[in-house]
């Protein structure tokens, strides 16, 4: 309010190079506080003025300048296009080829905020040439600036497989496959991080970070102290798992799901979310891979997970993985039944509170229906008859209808436990599927029983 701004913009121009990175520094600030000040530093015609002379500065100078660009690029994308339309970014690049480690760090920090927005940002740093440098800064010996390096290599390559693959021509997979050992965990998340980036988006990117032989080596970020660390493995593993069955069960060969499966049981909250998703993206590809889930006992923890997780969307994302274990035949569905996960899934269901959240009712009806499709389990079935909603009931009593005609011994207990009692009292439209089903199942009966 007081002008500050305006009285800052001659400084960068004073002859005292110790004036001039001062006033550098505090512009670099007021932008880092908030979005309103760093739109009124590139209002106020500073940016060209900020990198004019920046290649014959010193490293002081270099160094303030990247972070006042960084500064104001973080708020927003409209901001971080101003910095690209005043042409900082081949100012940027000139600092990534400096000595200076610290230089190359403020550049590659820049880059990183201006990448993340969007892949149009993304691709303006690509062609401003930031990606082979920053390849090589991954390689330098100082670990921040790997570390940066490595973030802004991820924010590149997160936005579509044409901008991952620019990072992948650099040759950056074998230096970041290299590091996933390294001893500091913030560089590890990063590596982690990048390596995921760069894994989702097609069968061919993920085969190449296969290839640069991560397996079985990330699997102990899993056991890592550091949270992220863990998560971020574990979003690398299920980026993998996600696309094909063979690369679902090499990472079953390599012990990779054992290792998730022990991960999801070591830790708690929105780090369990990464593994939880790869049990189901792997138990979704095909019986095999779903029955080797089972073997792993990857059933108990998921079920844990519903029950201790208070976040409505690890709930669902639990839901939906035990829904993909179970639907794929009857020994496939009755493993998770034995594991008393229907009553669990029902509980969730018809609670007051789950039942605000739409989206979170829709994933666990849907893995209900999943497992009840093809679950002839009846010990497992009968207890819900007593409390299922009708749009569930309809698929339980599907299943008897299936299961009591051919099998005496479960008629006999259908009717001392109050099974076919039940049945008796449930509405059903003449005509309707479910109808069907319960004269199926009377007509398994003597009419005297039945009535």
């Amino acid at each position: 309010n007081s002008g500050v701004v305006c009285l800052l913009r001659p400084l960068l121009l004073d002859v005292v190079p110790s004036i001039r990175q001062t006033a550098a520094l505090a512009l670099g600030r007021l932008a880092d506080y908030d979005v309103d000040l760093a739109e009124a530093i590139v209002k106020a015609g500073i940016l060209p003025q900020l990198i004019c002379a920046l290649p014959e500065e010193n490293r002081y100078y270099k160094k303030t300048a990247a972070f006042v660009l960084r500064a104001i690029a973080k708020h927003s994308p409209q901001l971080a296009q101003a910095i690209v339309q005043c042409r900082a970014l081949e100012m940027l690049v000139i600092c990534l080829e400096d000595f200076d480690p610290g230089v190359k760090e403020g550049a590659s920090w820049a880059f990183g905020y201006i990448a993340r927005h969007n892949p149009e940002l993304s691709q303006a740093v690509v062609d401003a040439g930031a990606v082979p440098l920053l390849v090589l800064c991954i390689q330098e010996p100082e670990i921040a600036l790997k570390r940066i390096a490595a973030s802004t290599l991820s924010d590149i390559s997160k936005h579509s497989p044409e901008l991952a693959q620019t990072v992948v021509d650099a040759g950056a997979i074998a230096h970041l496959a290299q590091m996933i050992l390294n001893p500091d965990a913030k560089l590890k998340r990063q590596v982690l991080s990048a390596l995921s980036q760069i894994a989702k988006h097609s069968l061919d990117l993920a085969e190449l970070v296969v290839e640069a032989e991560i397996f079985p080596v990330v699997l102990t970020c899993l056991k890592d102290s550091d949270e992220y660390v863990k998560k971020n493995g574990a979003t690398l593993i299920r980026e993998i798992a996600k696309h094909t069955p063979e690369l679902s069960q090499f990472i079953v060969n390599s012990g990779g799901v054992a290792a998730v499966i022990d991960c999801i049981g070591s830790c708690r909250g929105t780090v369990r979310l990464p593994g939880i998703m790869t049990l189901g993206y792997v138990a979704a590809h095909s019986e095999n891979l779903s029955m080797a889930v089972i073997v792993s006992k990857g059933i108990p923890p998921l079920c844990v997970c519903l029950i201790e997780e208070h976040e409505d969307h690890i709930k669902a994302a639990a839901a939906w993985a035990l829904g993909q274990i179970g639907r794929h035949t009857a020994e496939h569905a009755r493993h998770v039944a034995v594991a008393n996960v229907l009553p669990t899934l029902l509980d969730i269901y018809v609670d007051t509170r789950s039942s605000e959240d739409l989206k979170m009712k829709a994933s666990i009806f849907k893995a209900l229906k999943n497992i009840l499709q093809k679950c002839t389990y009846l010990p497992a079935l009968e207890p819900l008859l007593h409390e299922a909603p009708p749009n569930i009931m309809k698929h339980i009593i599907g299943q008897f209808s299936k299961v009591l005609p051919h099998d005496s011994k479960a008629r006999r207990l259908f009717v001392t436990t109050g099974g076919l009692k039940k049945v008796q009292e449930i509405k059903a439209e003449p005509g309707s599927l479910l109808r069907e089903y319960i004269n199926t199942i009377n007509n398994c009966y003597p009419e005297e029983i039945v009535r």
